[in-house]
């Protein structure tokens, strides 16, 4: 535990526990709204059990890290199914076992972010505004899926900045801790808002539609995507504060004409 002495094990440790909150935004998201689905008494327990269980997933993955490695090793190549026996395209159509998850788990992704929208265009509610009740179980293994996924980059990205498998642990349960945290406040932020509510399904969408590029050796970088979710939460936010604006015009307006 010498190397805890060290300002750049610390700066190691900052960084990457940034880097986890980062790229644990869209499991936040996805949590809080599967969890929204729940009755109002146990959308909290799935959220934290939801998040509990990110973390236990992301420190076994580090603890069989070795393994994790072995992951990238091709399976199979598709390019010789078509008849593609060289080139560029032969190297990127070699399908491993982390592209197997991330091609699943970007289909299971896009799959649930359409029917959501589906089901929040459609109306499928009854006429009275019940929410179908969810299984707790149900959204519980939904949450687990997922959390496989995001939890498989996140670690790839800890072993490439990190040393020691103890920073790597740390910075994965201080980031889980924070977001549980926070996970109370964007969950109901969410779920009070139709429009983020929709807004934050594109992003899962748009997450799935990346997850299954980087599976077929398409790499999208993730500071293009984080940029752009960025500027569509600023773009909501002000469309969400001239909306409460508004609100209070015809009041005013009324006020000054019976005067």
């Amino acid at each position: 535990m010498d190397f805890l002495s060290t300002p750049e094990a610390w700066i190691s440790l900052l960084t990457l526990t940034v880097l986890e909150i980062v790229l644990g935004i869209d499991n936040i998201v996805f949590i809080s709204i599967l969890s929204g689905k729940l009755p109002q008494d146990q959308q909290k327990k799935a959220r934290q059990l939801g998040l509990g269980l990110a973390m236990i997933t992301r420190i076994l993955l580090l603890l069989s890290i070795s393994w994790v490695m072995t992951l990238t090793s091709p399976l199979f190549n598709i390019g010789s199914w078509v008849g593609i026996n060289s080139g560029d395209w032969f190297e990127k159509l070699a399908i491993s076992g982390r592209d197997l998850i991330l091609i699943i788990g970007g289909l299971f992704l896009i799959y649930k972010s359409t029917h959501e929208i589906h089901h929040k265009l459609e109306g499928e509610d009854d006429e009275e505004g019940n929410v179908k009740a969810h299984s707790f179980w149900a959204t519980i293994v939904q949450i687990l899926i997922l959390d496989v996924v995001f939890s498989l980059d996140s670690v790839i990205t800890a072993v490439g900045m990190a040393e020691h498998i103890e920073i790597m642990i740390a910075a994965v349960v201080i980031a889980v801790i924070i977001m549980m945290i926070s996970a109370g406040g964007i969950s109901s932020f969410v779920n009070d808002h139709p429009t983020v509510k929709m807004l934050a399904l594109s992003f899962l969408l748009l997450i799935g539609v990346s997850l299954l590029a980087e599976g077929l050796d398409q790499h999208i970088p993730k500071g293009y995507i984080y940029f752009a979710m960025a500027f569509s939460v600023l773009v909501e936010m002000l469309n969400l504060k001239t909306r409460k604006a508004t609100k209070k015009e015809p009041v005013q307006l009324k006020n000054t004409l019976k005067k």
